[in-house]
């Protein structure tokens, strides 16, 4: 997955305007436009498309996670960029923002599709130098998004 696809299901999943994300990139201290919000989340195909780096991709989780948490302490330094950012970092910065736990993780998978036991999804919030650590795939990044969609923006009644 890229992600400006990431991204984009996140946006919709937590039912994000571009207001909101605007906002939400400020916690972080990215200054960013409607439009650009706008062009961020929109299709590669589109002719003004942005493609979202890595960095930039970190900075809106670290801002989404002041925005549902709150920060860390008055006068915390805004977080740093990362450019390397895993599918596990990105899962970790999800679970840590929406305040979910082992079980909230599991439900969210198996609404995706995907089954995981609770030591396969230890292994993926392990350090990336320990023996169990595992990396997470497209496809399990991809379903937990899928899940986490269903539940928060749950299909109209026929």
């Amino acid at each position: 997955m890229n992600n400006n696809d990431i991204l984009r299901r996140i946006r919709y999943a937590l039912k994000l305007s571009d207001a909101r994300m605007v906002k939400i990139f400020a916690l972080v201290g990215e200054d960013i436009s409607a439009e650009e919000a706008r062009a961020i989340v929109g299709r590669e195909e589109d002719a003004d498309s942005i493609f979202c780096t890595n960095d930039r991709l970190s900075l809106f989780l670290d801002g989404l996670i002041i925005d549902r948490r709150g920060p860390r302490k008055p006068g915390s330094p805004i977080p740093k960029a990362e450019l390397e950012l895993t599918n596990n970092d990105i899962l970790k910065k999800l679970r840590i923002a929406l305040t979910l736990r082992e079980p909230d993780i599991l439900q969210l998978l198996a609404d995706g599709d995907h089954k995981m036991s609770k030591s396969e999804l230890g292994a993926l919030f392990r350090k990336p130098d320990h023996k169990h650590y595992r990396e997470a795939g497209n496809q399990v990044l991809r379903k937990f998004l899928r899940g986490l969609t269903l539940r928060l923006r749950p299909a109209s009644p026929k």
